[in-house]
């Protein structure tokens, strides 16, 4: 049973956990927000969904008692969850006047329908207020312009949907998601503060999690295409085979997964597509 995880939770001196509010299937027990700096003036991350009044008056609440103002809010990607509440949030008086608002671009995001200024965030930009120093990284894999934060002071990774506190993420790029996950071993964190769930402590162990639960997937992929080199298959009949222990009706959603795996051993030149049928590329030594 997932932990249960407290509408506000100040989590160190230099970072307050506001719950969004909006529990589901894709978004656990909700999305967390973060405030983050010890000064009158921080840095909000994340602004969870769109019309969730608890999640408004907790985070009002939240600025109120510790007399903060927003100096700048940074979106991790441009899933609702994470940049819905963003209209809400900069409509509180009083606290968001001279607040900047950063995402990084992409042309894939959805329209915001919104009249808020949005800055374009780069690699390895830094974002100061007191106590806090943030770089950003950018971790494309799960969307294309999704981001982490590093809080340099604590060796710490605010992680949006690139890591999550239980299970695993979803991704629309397996390629660049599996080089995202590498980017963030080699920073060594030493904790991860994730878009949803709780606080993970064991960080390096949970990326490489990541990491080999994707590997043993292509494994058997690659497996199944050279123990069958004269031979091309359909995603579908891929599927019956490396899902063999997987309900039917779980199949579907399976082929979906095995696409990805496809297209990222594409881009490495290991496979080839013809008429819709996967093999082996010829070239491709075992």
């Amino acid at each position: 049973m997932a932990a249960v995880i407290p509408a506000v939770t100040k989590i160190s001196p230099r970072i307050i956990r506001i719950l969004g509010c909006n529990p589901g299937t894709m978004t656990l027990q909700g999305t967390n927000t973060y405030i983050v700096g010890t000064g009158k003036r921080r840095i909000l991350i994340d602004t969870g969904d769109s019309d969730v009044p608890q999640y408004l008056n907790h985070l009002k609440s939240v600025l109120k008692h510790e007399k903060i103002d927003l100096a700048h809010i940074l979106i991790t990607h441009w899933h609702h969850d994470h940049i819905g509440g963003l209209c809400d949030v900069m409509s509180i008086e009083g606290k968001t006047a001279n607040t900047q608002v950063w995402k990084f671009p992409t042309t894939e995001e959805k329209d915001l329908n919104t009249n808020i200024e949005i800055e374009n965030l780069t690699e390895n930009q830094e974002f100061s207020v007191e106590g806090a120093t943030l770089r950003v990284v950018h971790t494309p894999g799960h969307t294309a312009d999704h981001v982490v934060l590093h809080l340099l002071e604590d060796n710490a990774i605010f992680s949006g949907d690139c890591i999550l506190g239980e299970g695993t993420t979803v991704f629309e790029n397996l390629y660049d998601f599996m080089r995202s996950l590498n980017k963030l071993l080699e920073l060594k964190p030493a904790v991860i503060y994730p878009g949803h769930g709780n606080v993970i402590h064991n960080p390096s162990q949970t990326i490489e999690y990541y990491i080999s639960h994707r590997m043993e997937r292509e494994t058997q992929i690659m497996e199944t295409l050279n123990n069958n080199r004269q031979k091309a298959f359909s995603e579908s009949e891929l599927v019956k085979i490396i899902y063999m222990d997987t309900p039917e009706k779980l199949h579907k959603a399976a082929e979906q997964t095995l696409k990805h795996h496809l297209q990222k051993l594409l881009q490495e030149n290991k496979v080839v597509m013809e008429d819709n049928k996967w093999r082996l590329n010829d070239n491709f030594l075992d």
